[in-house]
């Protein structure tokens, strides 16, 4: 994809087309890396996974007893 490097105060900037942004999760404010390797410039979004999608990911499989487990004190008071 083409884009323009335009002028934005001291710096330069580029706009991430909103299918792109929609398809990587990005919305304003959110946190990229920007690497510099192999004379290419190279964006990619900084780990930004929100919690409930992290939750989402809990299986019966791979959850961990040992901290979902019965009470064991005085937790619930």
């Amino acid at each position: 994809m083409k884009a323009t490097i335009r002028k934005w105060g001291n710096s330069l900037g580029i706009r991430i087309p909103s299918h792109m942004a929609k398809d990587l999760s990005l919305e304003n404010g959110s946190s990229v890396e920007i690497l510099e390797e192999n004379n290419r410039i190279i964006i990619q979004p900084k780990n930004s996974r929100k919690l409930h999608d992290i939750l989402e990911l809990i299986t019966d499989e791979n959850i961990h007893e040992e901290q979902l487990g019965m009470p064991a004190g005085r937790e619930l008071l």
